[in-house]
């Protein structure tokens, strides 16, 4: 846990990185309630990788709001004022509009600052991967304590109110079921750059999918590269007829397209995730990558 001291004097509690006890013991009751069998390895024809932001959870709203939380923490002279407080609202309007460009969620506690500072999300979105490391080496940022500082304050919004939290965030139409489907044929994971347990909350209470959360691989505190989880699976299923590797960011997509020991993994883009339509346009030209919407995704994952 970062101490007050570290984080400038917080007026905030943060707590440590596990489930809150409340959270844990809902864990275990809805499993019980709504068990799921995954089928052994021989069963199952594919082998399903989804991305979770922007594939299955809209979690937009949720995160601006946890990253004006977390910057009101790290940054009490700068956003706990009257002048920031009464642009609330126009920030999480512009984080919307420059989601596609994060990759993991610690960067939107970065990104809140520099759009409260006068930055224009047309400037981020075009120019972000300078502008993340320029400006964590600017206000003498590291990545560790961000994440704990960004899941911290997340696990306290959970612990002291689970259905506001929940209400921040939506589950993309027509996606739980395929899903839900999916997990008692083949085999699926999710592979993302959330952290697990608050993708386990969100599968369970808001998909009402109870996902297994050994299946789950989160990239936010190991930093493994999507690509090294996909080859994993790939050894793991050794012979498996059919992989498919569902995200919603064409970069991703196009890093595991120029992996030669990931060429047999089918590569998806959904068509409602944090993306743009250029990105869409440069993806339907791409060899190796389709681009799907709903009905093609609930397609895909059951037959």
């Amino acid at each position: 846990m970062l101490s007050s001291q570290m984080l400038g004097g917080s007026p905030f509690k943060l707590s440590a990185s596990p489930l809150p006890k409340c959270v844990a013991k809902g864990l275990s009751s809805s499993q019980s309630r709504r068990a799921i069998m995954v089928p052994p390895a021989q069963a199952a024809s594919k082998v399903v990788s989804l991305d979770f932001d922007g594939v299955v959870c809209d979690s937009v709203g949720e995160s601006s709001l946890s990253a004006i939380k977390a910057a009101t923490v790290l940054w009490p002279d700068v956003f706990d004022t009257p002048a920031a407080k009464a642009r609330h609202e126009e920030l999480v309007e512009k984080m919307r509009i420059v989601r596609p460009v994060v990759e993991t969620g610690y960067e939107n506690l970065v990104q809140i600052r520099c759009l409260l500072e006068g930055m224009s999300p047309e400037e981020i979105l075009s120019n972000w991967g300078e502008i993340l490391p320029k400006y964590m080496q600017h206000w003498g940022l590291e990545r560790a304590k961000l994440v704990e500082l960004f899941g911290g304050v997340r696990d306290d919004w959970i612990a002291s109110d689970l259905p506001s939290w929940l209400g921040a965030n939506r589950i993309y139409q027509g996606v739980a079921d395929p899903v839900r489907e999916a997990l008692a044929q083949q085999e699926v994971y999710i592979v993302t750059t959330k952290q697990a347990h608050f993708t386990e909350i969100l599968m369970r209470d808001m998909a009402k999918v109870d996902f297994p959360a050994d299946r789950i691989f989160s990239q936010t505190v190991s930093g493994r590269p999507k690509a090294e989880v996909l080859q994993m699976l790939t050894d793991k299923h050794a012979g498996m007829q059919k992989m498919i590797f569902v995200e919603d960011k064409l970069s991703t997509l196009e890093k595991v397209a120029k992996d030669p020991k990931l060429e047999g993994w089918e590569l998806y883009l959904v068509d409602w995730g944090y993306n743009t339509v250029e990105e869409r346009a440069r993806a339907s030209q791409h060899p190796r990558i389709h681009v799907i919407s709903t009905q093609q995704f609930a397609d895909l994952l059951q037959r």
